[in-house]
This record gives C-alpha cells, structure tokens and sequence, in this order.
C-alpha cells in the first residue's frame, strides 16, 4: 500500500477538537500506523486559531487547539503552488457559476498542489473542484 497525505479540512478538526469521536479517533490512529501524513493547511491552522480566540470561546481553547496541532504530522506552509492551484479553482468554479467559500477554494487549492487527499464533511461544497480528492470520515 502506498503512503498517502491526508489533509483535515477546518471542520474535521473542529469535530475532533468538540467531540473527540472515539471512532474517528481510532480512524487518525490506524492511518498513521499505516504511516499515512496526516497534515493540515496554515490555511486550516488560521481558522482554528481564529475561532479559538472567538468571543465564546473558552479561555483554555487556544491550548486545545495547539495540543491537537501538535500531535499532527504537519502544518503545512501556504506556498507559491497553492496560489497558484487556488487561483484556477476559483476561475473555474466563478465561471461555471458554482463558487465555494473563499478559505475552502483556498484549502483545496493547496490539497491539489501537495497532491493529498483532503478529509472533509463539508462535501456538498468541495464536489464541486475537479482534480480534488477527498474522503468523509464522518460516521452518520
């Protein structure tokens, strides 16, 4: 079996952080056993941090946020392939009338430019970029 890149999108990790589902626990532990990457886009890392200094937040969630970081293999740095994989997704998607939020368009151009496959429940959004690879985890 080959060794893949599995980049968590914002609400996975949100999902986790929350609920710590034991099932999608075990799910991270048998792919890096089967020393599968599982990383995150600096993208991702903004949106969590963001929403861990959030008004409503708790005080303790910047810490969360940065334990459950650093237990991934990587944050992965925003780079020139990433604009430039963002920038003809957000092309395509505006010219078929089909756009997604700014940082999804963001997160998947950069899961298109490190050739991994990104974990996602938000589904309904991300079908729409053509090349992207992608995986729901979560159980309903």
């Amino acid at each position: 079996m080959s060794k893949s890149v599995y980049m968590l999108d914002t609400n996975i990790c949100s999902f986790l952080i929350r609920s710590k589902p034991e099932y999608l626990l075990d799910k991270l532990q048998e792919m890096t056993q089967l020393q599968h990457q599982i990383v995150i886009s600096s993208i991702t890392y903004a949106e969590l941090m963001f929403g861990a200094i959030n008004k409503k937040a708790s005080p303790k969630m910047p810490e969360i946020v940065a334990e459950f970081v650093d237990r991934l293999h990587a944050v992965l740095a925003w780079d020139k392939k990433a604009v430039e994989a963002s920038t003809r997704i957000k092309k395509q998607l505006e010219l078929q009338g089909t756009p997604i939020g700014h940082n999804d368009t963001l997160i998947a151009g950069h899961c298109i430019a490190v050739s991994a496959i990104l974990v996602t429940d938000n589904v309904r959004e991300f079908q729409r970029v053509e090349k992207l690879i992608f995986e729901n985890w979560i159980k309903r």
